[in-house]
This record gives structure tokens, sequence and C-alpha cells, in this order.
């Protein structure tokens, strides 16, 4: 990564190190003198912090110096820190330095010319005269005869007179950095000015490596003597947080989507941010081992090992991360006491770390990584293959995931095929699908050969519906539907159950996904004839699946009868978990049969009786079933409580990517945004803690754009740009996502590419789902018109022509949604009513803005009337608002008369607009009520109304920065808030002030008293 690339990082994390050392050093409004003493390992962020802090100090008025300690081995010149500071002093305050430097003239030699040219000089007493060495490096006599030790006393005297007279004029914050490659004077130096202190506002920090100190590294005897120095405030720097390693990630490579990519730096930098950058840009030049520059970096400090250590840290690197001192001693051919030398020598030079659990661990991954990648291919084949053989004979304890690993990279397949399956299930067994998939793939990978399968004696179809078990957990669905196609394609056609098993696997996975060229009737209806009638609990198995395929079908009289068929044969063979796998999927059918009373009561009987089960799996999925019923039914309150507790229950069993869970997630944020609980939808959406897999992680992020959009964030259009293209491969995605989308580029003046949005998404979805039309192409067409009729009254000729053809599309496009549901035979629910109410009285409100053929006075207002109260029979806090100013507006227009009912409504709809922050909906209504202005459609200035501004102190404080003329940065870094809150404050504030500009903020806030 190039240094200018860094140095355009961001610091992230560090905000509690930041303000600890911050209150250290004695930032504030009264500068006081502090010392102090900074460790951490090389990478960890050192460098950036002191950076930080020294900027805020700047920003204060402080004079900050810095000085550098290098690995110069034995030509360093002592001192070389204060030669560089008094040559930053020379060079900015010379007026000051000069008295001090003729009162001191040895202080003179340190200054940076004089110590080139002393370079050129031979060594020896010189008078004074300009090339002499400073006495620190001359011999035991020094000039006029004095000894070293005075004149090095008149030295340390006259440095600190410089730094005393520099904090006098103004606070001096002095920064020595890696003290680690110090040399003794530097050190002692540094410990007389650390004990001694200052009068005026001096603080010193010294920085230092704490994984370079070796047990006799000179650095641990003066850190021992200032960490008793009372003044001195130790502090130390570790490893950066996951997440906030994984924002450091998103901050370098702000594209990079991969989840997993991201999760793997994440997982091999162990914190590190300079690890962490080198580990983005390796994967851009798509290399996963480490790189170059960093690997030799890293093993420097394997070369000045002896050469039993070297050998013993090599097999470590084999061993793994944790390395028990049993399986050590077992692959390592050394005597005990020649083995426990070399593993001190490795410890005392911080390569290796003691564990408490008689092992080791590597003081960082990546340097065993570096010494792994180091080795020749027949090294590591031979010391995976004696780990392998130690565990197998049970020799020293392990998993079977340690036994798979080296006997795999020990070259003995059949030992790994058996130890693979067992880590898989042990994986599965305690929430890691993840993990088991990977072992479970794993084992496929090698029963490929014939002669391993034949000698592992383990059935490729049991292994592969265990491996589609855990890819559908951890959310991979797509993944576990390519492995089972592929197997249904070449499973021996004999045998009739493995092939009834596969198609069954088959046939429920893909029913998770818009997956084309699969069939899944088809495929249930093959399993169910290789099965035949046999009364089997893989026949109700098959049954279930069966039903649910029919069921997607739109087929639900004949889906009933094959799940009650599945109910009673799971019945007549004590198949409980089965039998109530049926039972929900009966419940469902009877709400899709149109008896949704009955279906809540028969989901909640299923529910109590899984309830004291231990069948978690089948809870989630009744109580996502149960949600869905209440949610069709407008019951979002209900809905999101069954949502929330299957997410809750799949995240405590550690399968939070698991079908229903996942989708319990999704749709508890829905339900969340419709009875106006945004935080919520923020807190469901957010996966900073997370990793998800890549397709997931997309339908989080189209949640998301929900509050994105309805608050008008300014981040909302990047967000939006932000999703990656396979959400466009997924209805369910293209669904979720649409809605906010056609509002965030409606907002923003975009109308023409929301009606892109709305295209594209209809073509994909009916493509997907093999529909003509679909329910939420209404409540699209809904949003989209508002939009048109948004733009309309500033349109003219040929584009108001435009507009009103494509709301007549949008009109006939509802007509097919209602033809199609007819046709099924299904109700309309309260949402879709609701949305259905609300695009006709848009069409109206289009025609009438645009002035084309435009509609009666009451028959405007009873089409909003209409649409209005149906939202506020839904329930959808969000919506009712917005109609309620639609239907304001129309008011507004058909007399005085009705000026009452329109102020009682937008008062209605700013009180929730205000509460949600949904800053597009306030400033439409700022346009009726004159409290605020219409953002003109030409983007002219339109007149200010006059408004008592309620502004929160927060605000009040980002108003007075704006109006000093700060940036966003700058208000954040005052404030101690991030600069996209900072944004979003601001944003508020021109709503709220009926702005477009933070100059007319400034100016506004100024002309009504705001800023006192």
């Amino acid at each position: 990564m190039r240094p200018e690339e860094r140095a355009a990082t961001p610091l992230l994390g560090r905000q509690r190190e930041l303000s600890e050392l911050g209150t250290a050093v004695g930032l504030g409004e009264r500068p006081r003198p502090a010392a102090v003493v900074l460790g951490g390992d090389a990478g960890v962020g050192k460098t950036r912090l002191l950076g930080e802090v020294g900027s805020r100090a700047s920003e204060q008025g402080w004079r900050v110096l810095v000085g550098h300690c290098l690995d110069l081995g034995d030509s360093a010149l002592p001192l070389l820190p204060f030669t560089e500071i008094l040559g930053r002093v020379d060079d900015e305050a010379r007026e000051i330095l000069a008295p001090v430097v003729a009162h001191h003239p040895g202080l003179a030699r340190l200054l940076p010319a004089v110590r080139a040219m002393t370079a050129q000089q031979p060594a020896g007493p010189t008078d004074g005269r300009p090339g002499a060495a400073p006495p620190s490096v001359r011999g035991r006599e020094g000039r006029d005869g004095r000894d070293e030790g005075a004149a090095r006393a008149e030295l340390v005297e006259a440095l600190h007179a410089v730094l005393e007279v520099l904090g006098a004029d103004r606070p001096l914050l002095l920064v020595v950095e890696d003290v680690h490659w110090a040399d003794r004077s530097t050190r002692d130096l540094l410990s007389v000015l650390l004990a001694r202190g200052f009068t005026a506002p001096v603080s010193v920090i010294v920085s230092y490596r704490a994984d370079d100190l070796h047990r006799r590294h000179p650095l641990r005897r003066a850190l021992a003597e200032w960490g008793r120095m009372p003044a001195v405030h130790r502090m130390h720097l570790g490893p950066l947080r996951d997440a906030d390693v994984r924002a450091l990630v998103h901050a370098v490579r702000p594209g990079l989507a991969d989840q997993r990519a991201v999760d793997e730096i994440v997982r091999r930098a162990e914190g590190n941010a300079f690890f962490a950058e080198e580990l983005v840009v390796a994967r851009e030049l798509g290399d996963d081992a480490l790189p170059t520059d960093l690997a030799d970096l890293l093993l420097v400090r394997l070369d000045r090992l002896p050469d039993d250590t070297r050998t013993v840290v090599r097999a470590a690197a084999c061993v793994g991360r944790r390395v028990p001192h049993v399986l050590l001693a077992e692959v390592v051919a050394l005597p005990d006491d020649e083995l426990d030398e070399a593993l001190r020598a490795a410890v005392e030079a911080n390569i290796l770390v003691p564990v408490p659990d008689a092992g080791y661990v590597f003081r960082h991954a990546l340097l065993g990584e570096a010494v792994y990648d180091d080795l020749l291919p027949g090294e590591r084949a031979r010391v995976h293959a004696a780990c392998a053989r130690a565990l197998r004979d049970g020799r020293v304890p392990g998993t079977a995931a340690e036994l798979a690993r080296h006997a795999r990279a020990g070259q003995d397949p059949v030992t790994a095929v058996r130890a693979s399956v067992q880590a898989g299930q042990d994986a599965l067994g305690v929430g890691g699908p993840a993990e088991a998939a990977v072992h479970l793939l794993g084992a496929l990978e090698l029963l490929e050969p014939p002669e391993v399968a034949a000698q592992a004696e383990v059935d490729r179809t049991t292994v592969v519906l265990e491996a589609v078990e855990a890819l559908v957990t951890a959310g991979d669905a797509p993944r576990a539907v390519a492995l089972l196609r592929q197997e249904v394609a070449v499973v021996d056609p004999s045998a009739l159950t493995a092939r009834a098993d596969l198609l069954v696997a088959l046939a429920q996975a893909s029913l998770l996904l818009d997956e084309p060229g699969v069939s899944v009737l088809a495929a249930t209806e093959e399993s169910l004839d290789l099965l035949g009638e046999e009364s089997t609990a893989r026949r109700v198995r098959a049954l279930v699946v069966h039903a649910r395929a029919l069921a997607d079908r739109g087929r639900f009289e004949v889906a009933t009868r094959a799940a009650t068929a599945a109910h009673d044969l799971a019945g007549e063979l004590g198949q409980d978990r089965l039998q109530t796998e049926a039972a929900t999927v009966l419940g469902r059918l009877t709400s899709f049969l149109g008896e949704p009373e009955a279906a809540v009561e028969e989901m909640a009987r299923v529910i109590d009786r899984l309830r004291p089960s231990g069948y978690a799996a089948g809870l989630v999925r009744a109580l996502h079933q149960l949600g869905g019923i209440l949610l069709e039914q407008g019951r979002f309150e209900e809905a999101l409580g069954s949502y929330r507790e299957a997410a809750e229950l799949t995240r405590q069993h550690g399968r939070p990517w698991a079908p229903f869970g996942f989708d319990a997630r999704l749709l508890a944020g829905i339900a969340a945004y419709v009875v106006g609980d945004w935080p919520e939808v923020d807190r469901l959406a957010d996966v900073r803690d997370e990793s998800p897999p890549a397709p997931l992680a997309a339908l989080l992020g189209a949640l998301a754009l929900h509050t994105l959009a309805g608050r008008g964030d300014p981040s909302a259009p990047r967000a939006l740009e932000a999703l990656p293209l396979s959400t466009v491969h997924d209805g369910w995605a293209v669904v979720l996502a649409t809605g906010p989308a056609i509002d965030i580029l409606g907002d923003t003046g975009e109308v023409s590419q929301a009606v892109t949005a709305y295209d594209r998404a209809v073509a994909t979805v009916t493509e997907l789902w093999h529909v003509s039309s679909f329910a939420a192409q209404v409540r699209f067409g809904a949003l989209l018109l508002g939009h048109l009729a948004g733009r309309a009254v500033a349109a003219v000729g040929q584009e108001r022509a435009e507009l009103v053809a494509v709301g007549e599309r949008l009109l006939e496009d509802e007509r097919a949604v209602a033809r199609r549901r007819a046709e099924l035979g299904r109700d309309d629910g309260p949402e879709g009513a609701a949305w259905t109410l609300r695009l006709r009285a848009e069409h109206l409100r289009l025609r009438w803005r645009a002035d084309a053929a435009p509609p009666a006075p009451e028959e405007l207002i009873g089409a909003w009337e209409e649409a209005h109260d149906a939202f506020d029979r839904l329930g959808h806090r969000f919506e009712r608002a917005r109609s309620a100013t639609r239907l304001a507006s129309v008011l507004a227009h058909a007399g005085p008369e009705r000026a009452p009912r329109a102020r009682e409504l937008l008062a209605e709809a700013r009180r929730e607009a205000e509460r949600l922050g949904a800053l597009p909906l306030l400033a439409e209504i700022g346009a009726l009520d004159g409290r605020t202005a219409p953002p003109p459609p030409t983007g002219g200035q339109g007149p200010r109304g006059r408004l008592e501004v309620e502004l929160t102190p927060r605000e009040r404080e980002v108003l007075a920065l704006v109006a000093a003329g700060r940036s966003n940065g700058e208000i954040g870094r005052q404030l101690f808030i991030a600069t996209k809150t900072v944004s979003v404050h601001v944003s508020n504030i021109l709503a709220k002030l009926g702005v477009s500009s933070r100059t007319e903020a400034a100016a506004v806030a100024r002309e009504r008293g705001l800023l006192g």
C-alpha cells in the first residue's frame, strides 16, 4: 500500500485511546506538563494515533515536534531524534532557539548542519570549532578537559532549557517515536526529562514496539524505571476490534462487497491495522499469500534465532495457530531439555507466546503464516504427517478438524476423509455451519478418486446431504443447489433411495431461491414416484416438500392434500418433528385458502406444541409462518413480535443466516418500518459486527435503504449504487429494494431513473417468478406516481405528456395485478387494498397537477380520503403521514372551507415526520404550510417562511459551527462525532430552516437569533 494511501486512511476504532491520550498529555483549555509512554506491536496504529493527537494539538495552538529513532545498527548517531527535533526548531523558531544556544553553545553541535559536518571530521577535541563531535560521542575527556559526564550534564541542561523556553512561548508536544531503536544516550536523556519534568506546558510522548522487546532488550530497564515515575502515564495500544478492522477494510477499499473476503482479512489481521491494509492490497493483486515485503519483514526475526529454535518454530508453524507442547515434542526430534531451550529462545524473541493450556501461540498469526510459507513442500508434508500419526494413534489429544488438516497436508487422504466428515458433523452440532460446509466439501473433493472412496467406507450421498444442510444453514443456498444439481446428474440410477433423497433436498433448497433451470415440482413428483407408497419418514419428508412446491405454484387445494397425508403418516410413524413440519405447512395453506383467523389458531397450536420440544428449527419455521399470516392481515405489531422471536432464536442457536431465521429478521425490519420503529430497522439491518454471506448482505442493504430513503439521508444514493449486481438476480431482493430505490431517485430529482428502476424490477421479478404480474407492483406504481405528480407542475410540453403516459401505464399495471388476483381466487389484504387506493389517488393527482383531463375536486378529494383512511387502518405510520400531506394539498385548493381540515392533517403529518426524522416529507409539508420553503423544481430560490424553528441541542451546536465556516470533518472532530453524523445533522438543519445551502443557513440563523 502506497504511503499516500495509508496517510489518507481514517483513524478507526481508537476513540477511547485517542481520548485517553489527549487527556493524558493535557490537551484542553488548561494545558499542563505531562509525560506518556506508549507501547504496542508493530503496525497496530501507534503512529496514526500519535499523528491524530498531534493534529488536535496543532489545532489548539500547540507547537508539535516529532523525533524518530532509526534502526541503523552500530552506525547510528547518538541523540538522533533530538537532532531532528532541534532542526525543526531551528527552521521554525530560530529567534527562540538562538538565545538558548548562545547561553549553551554545546547545544549547537546537535543541530543537523553541524552534525553533518561532524560526520566528515575525525573524532577528537576541536576546541568548540564547528566540526567538533558532540559530548556524547567523544572520549572520556571533553572540551577544556572536562569529563564526559559533565559535558552530558551540560547538554541535558541545554535541551531542557530549550524545551522550557518553547513551552513558555506556547504549549509544546514533544513526540519521540520508536525508542526500541534508541541509543543509550537517547534513553538516558529521556529518563532525565521524564523524571525532572517541566514547569511550562511541555508534554512528552515516547513510543516503542512492544513486540521488539526480547528479554535482554536494553529498553526494558528504562521502561521499568519510567513506569515507577508518578508523573508518567503508561499506555498500551492493543489490537483493533474485528468490527473496526472491518470498517478499516471498507475505508481502504469502499467497493469491496465480498463479505467473506473481508471476514478472512479480518481474521488474518488479528486487529493489526497495517497487516489489514497490506492484506487488502494483496487480495486486489489476486494473491491470498502474504505480500512479499510483509513476509520479509516478519521473517527477519527468525534469522536471528539459533538453529534449534528455527527448527522448532518451523514445526510450530505446521502445527497451527495453537501449538500444544506435547504435539510439538512428538514431531521435533530434540531431547526434552534442548526442546525447552529452543522454545525459551522463541518466547524471549517474542515469536511464540506461552498460553495456559500447556502450549504456545504465535505472537501474531501472520508471523506463523510467513514461517509456514517459507518452508519447502517436503518439510511441510513430513511435519503434517507426523502430527496426523500422533493424533490418529491417540498419543496426543486433538479434534477431528485438526486430524483432517494434518492428514490432508500429510498426504493421507483416507484418514483425511473420515476426519473431515466427523469434523463437519461436530461443527454442525455446535452451531458452526460455515465451518461444517468447509469440512464436508473437502471430504467430497477427497472422495473423487475411486480408490480413496473404496478405502474410506463413507457414503457419498450422506456426505452430500450433510454438506447441503451446512451450506443452507450458513446462508449459501445457491451453492447448495449447484452441488445438488451436480450430484443428481451423476448419481447411480439404480440407487433409488439416494436419488430420491437428493431430489427432495434439491427441491427444498430451490424453494429458497429464484433458481432458473430447476423445476421444484418435477423434482418432488419424481422423488415420490421413486419412493412408491412406502410408509417411511423419508416419504413424509418428500410429501412435506411436495406440498410446499404445490403452494409455491398456487395449487393450494392439492398442496393441502399432500400436507395432510404427510401429517397423518408422520403421526402413524411417531415422527413428531416431521408432523409439526406438516402442521406448519397446513396452517399456512389455511391462510392461502382464505381463512386467516383459523390459520392463526392452527399456527398457535403448533407453536405451543413446539416450545417444550427443544426443536428450535421447527419453532423458528412456525413463528416465521405465523408472522407471514399476521403480516398479510395488516397486524404488523403482532407480526413483528413473531418475527423478532424467530430471529432471536436462530441467533441464539448460532445459525443467524439459516433461511427461516434470516427471513424473519428481514420481515421484522419491514414490520418495524411500517409501525414507525425506524431505529429497530436500523438495528436489524446493521451488519458492522457480522459477516453475512454476500447475497444476504445485499438483502440487509436493501432493508437499510428503507430508512435511508425515508429520512432523506445524504448517503442514500451511494447506498443504492453500492447494492451488488447479485441483488437483481433474486426476486425477493428486487422487491425489497425497489420501493426505497424509487423514493431515493425521485427525491433527488432523478424521476426518469425512478421509472427505469420500476421497469427493471417488473421485468426481473416476472421472469424469475414466471408470472405476468405481482402484488408489489402496485406499491411500486403508487410510489412512482407520487414522484411523477411532484414533477408534473414544473414539466412542460413533451416531458409532461411523457409523465402522464407513464402514469396511464402504471394504472393499467395495477388493473393487471387485480385481474391475476381474481384468477387465483385470492382476496386483497389490508396492505394491498391500501396501496391500490393510494395508486388510484396518485394517478388522479398526476392528472390534476399535469392539467391532463383533471378530475373533479370531489373525485380527487374522495380518492385521497379513502387512501388516507386505508393507511390509517393499516397502521402504516409513514405512509399515513404522506397520504395526509397529499390529502391536505388537494383540500387546500378546494376552497377556504376546507382549510381547517387541511391544517389538521398537516399538523398530524408534521408530528409524525418530525418523530421519524423524515426530511423529504418535512420539505413537502413545509411547502404547504408556509413554515419552510418548497424546494423549487428548477433549482431557483423560493420564498422563505417565518418559523419558530425547533432545533435539538446538538443541531444548535452544529449550526453554530456551520455559521463559523467549519467543514463537516472539522465539526466532527470538535464534537467527537462521525462526519456522516454531522452530514445528517446539517441536512436536518437545512430542511428545518427551509434553505438549500450552508451559507443560507448561517444567514437565517443570524437573522433569527439562533446562534446566541
